[in-house]
C-alpha cells in the first residue's frame, strides 16, 4: 500500500515536471517567434529593395519576414491595430504622431533617396530643381497630373508641395489613382501625365514606363525612411523580439551595406543611401 502511494506521488511529480517543461517551451517560443510581419511602403517593394534586403536578414538571423506593402498611412494604421510587428516608412510627421500616441518605439533612421517629378518624354515642362514652380506651371496649364491620392509618404510630400504653391489641385487634369507607386507610374505613362515619384521606384520601372525626369534635387525633395517597432506594452501579441532583431540588423553595417549596394549593378547608382549612422 505504502509502495503504491510512493509510486503514485513519483508519477504525479514526473507529470508535473513534464507539464512545466512543455509550458516553459511554449512561453519561450512566444517570446522568440522566428517570423515577423513588416508593414512597409509600396516604394520599398516596387523598387525591388525588399527582394534583396529580406532574404539577407533571414540568412543572418533565421527570422522570416512577411512584408505587407501599402502606403505609409495604411502601414502605420496596421501597426496601430497590432497587425504588424515593425514598420519601415517615409513620412516623419506621421511617424512622430504614431510614436507620440504610444503605438511605436525605437524609431531609427535607415536610409533616404529623393523624390523626382517625372512626365512624358516629349513634355514641355521646364526642367530644373524647383518643384513648387513646376507645380504652379502644371496647374496653370492644366497638364495631366497623376496623384496616388492615398495616405502614403509620397502623397504627403505632394500635398506639401501643392500647399507651398498655394494651390488646391482639382479638375479633370488631376487624376487620382488610389494605388501604389508602381501602378500610379503606369497610369501616368499611359495618360502622358506628370507624377511625383520616389527615385528608387522610378529607376526600377523606367524601362517599363519610360518617363523622363523634369524636377530633381531640390531641398524639399529628400525622402527619409525610418524603422519603428510596434510597442509591445500597447499591443500584447506583437513579436517585439523579432522586430528588434530586424531593427538592429537593418541599421547595422551588414544591413546598411545591402542597402547601399542595391541598384549599383543595374542602374549605375544606389537606389537608396543608407544613413543609420546619421549621414
Amino acid at each position: 500500500m505504502l509502495r503504491n502511494r510512493i509510486r503514485a506521488k513519483s508519477l504525479s511529480l514526473a507529470t508535473a515536471l513534464v507539464v512545466l517543461l512543455i509550458l516553459a517551451t511554449v512561453l519561450a517560443g512566444c517570446g522568440h517567434r522566428k517570423s515577423i510581419v513588416l508593414a512597409t511602403t509600396t516604394s520599398t517593394q516596387d523598387s525591388g529593395l525588399l527582394d534583396v534586403l529580406l532574404p539577407a536578414f533571414t540568412a543572418k538571423t533565421g527570422i522570416t519576414v512577411k512584408p505587407i506593402a501599402v502606403g505609409t498611412g495604411e502601414a502605420l494604421a496596421m501597426a496601430k491595430r497590432g497587425d504588424a510587428d515593425v514598420v519601415l516608412v517615409h513620412a516623419r510627421a506621421q511617424e512622430d504622431a504614431f510614436i507620440a500616441a504610444g503605438d511605436g518605439v525605437d524609431r531609427r533612421d535607415v536610409m533616404y533617396n529623393d523624390f523626382v517629378l517625372v512626365g512624358p518624354a516629349d513634355g514641355t515642362l521646364p526642367k530644373g530643381s524647383d518643384a513648387v514652380a513646376a507645380f504652379k506651371e502644371i496647374a496653370a496649364r492644366q497638364y495631366p497630373f497623376v496623384t496616388r491620392a492615398d495616405k502614403s509618404g509620397t502623397y504627403t510630400k505632394e500635398m506639401a508641395i501643392w500647399a507651398q504653391a498655394g494651390i488646391e489641385p482639382k479638375g479633370s487634369w488631376y487624376v487620382q489613382t488610389g494605388q501604389g507607386m508602381g501602378d500610379s507610374l503606369r497610369v501616368a505613362f499611359e495618360k502622358g501625365a506628370y507624377i511625383l515619384a520616389d527615385r528608387g521606384s522610378y529607376l526600377s520601372l523606367k524601362d517599363k514606363y519610360p518617363l523622363a525626369i523634369f524636377v530633381e534635387k531640390g531641398p524639399e525633395l529628400r525622402n527619409q525612411y525610418g524603422v519603428i517597432a510596434v510597442n509591445p506594452k500597447v499591443h500584447k501579441g506583437v513579436n517585439y523580439w523579432g522586430a528588434e532583431q530586424f531593427i538592429n540588423w537593418i541599421t547595422s553595417p551588414d544591413g546598411q551595406k545591402v542597402i547601399g549596394e542595391y541598384g549599383v549593378d543595374k542602374f549605375g547608382q544606389p537606389l537608396f543611401t543608407p544613413n543609420a549612422a546619421g549621414k
